[in-house]
């Protein structure tokens, strides 16, 4: 059996591939090495995941999550997976070369993500050749969820909503200035509180506003990302996550406007994966 993880700061995906290609999935927390330790993934593997699979069964675990880009961060995922799974040879890697691989097969292209976070490479088939650093929620993630809701959020506190935009968003969340301020800078895991505004994005996307503060989102991501990389615009673009997915018609008006060609969205990169590792 193959089981495959997929895994974003705010949830894991998780398909376990019998022989004869019956697939079950499952879901546990994210698991982002510079939020969670080893025991915290040892304790949600035991909870939400290990009760529904035989771990003897498993002979290959490919791992990929945001987060895991040093050596240093895959161990923090790869001891408590060997532990669990002994007789299975574990692979963690980067979510970016999920992407790729998910994404692309064995062809080149341009993979992005665009989800809580964001990220890009430029890919050859068969490996990474170039990666633009997003440098994370706190300096980048340009297009990505927490980038978008830090906008909007940015707006409302400054007092620069539109007004009936204002009220639905007071409607929708009754806690104010001082609340936000304290999940920001206070509570664990303030990225997903700040990628969690996208639902009122996503709800009011129709009002010239929120469209452009997607469209700008968006146009930096390329600023920042798609335009560094070699040829840029002569290479196939493919996407996955959920800011990408949802904003689709956004994310092509502006790479058309970037000369860029988009070939690929996909909500999740799970079904190419399993495409990738079954082939």
């Amino acid at each position: 059996m193959i089981l495959i993880a997929d895994s974003g700061s705010t949830k894991t995906e998780w398909s376990l591939i019998a022989k004869d290609n019956d697939i079950r999935n499952f879901q546990t927390i994210g698991f982002n090495p510079y939020f969670i330790d080893s025991q915290g993934i040892e304790a949600e593997l035991e909870k939400n995941l290990l009760p529904f699979v035989n771990e003897k069964q498993i002979t290959n675990v490919f791992f990929y999550g945001s987060g895991c880009s040093s050596l240093q961060k895959k161990d923090i995922i790869r001891e408590p997976l060997e532990g669990f799974f002994r007789l299975a040879n574990v692979e963690v890697e980067h979510d970016l070369l999920a992407a790729a691989r998910s994404l692309c097969g064995t062809e080149s292209g341009i993979a992005c993500i665009l989800g809580t976070g964001s990220n890009s490479c430029l890919y050859n088939g068969s490996e990474i050749l170039e990666n633009v650093e997003s440098v994370g929620y706190m300096f980048g993630d340009e297009g990505a969820g927490v980038y978008i809701g830090k906008a909007l959020i940015s707006f409302y506190l400054r007092n620069e909503l539109p007004l009936d935009l204002r009220k639905l968003f007071e409607q929708k969340y009754p806690f104010r200035f001082n609340h936000i301020l304290d999940a920001v800078y206070k509570q664990a895991f303030p990225n997903r509180f700040l990628a969690s505004f996208s639902i009122f994005l996503a709800e009011n996307i129709s009002h010239p506003f929120i469209y452009q503060i997607i469209a700008d989102a968006f146009d930096k991501f390329f600023l920042y990302q798609i335009s560094h990389y070699t040829n840029y615009n002569n290479q196939p673009l493919s996407c996955t996550g959920s800011v990408g997915y949802y904003y689709q018609d956004i994310l092509r008006a502006v790479a058309k406007k970037w000369n860029v060609n988009v070939k690929t969205i996909e909500k999740t990169p799970m079904n190419g994966l399993i495409k990738y590792h079954t082939k």
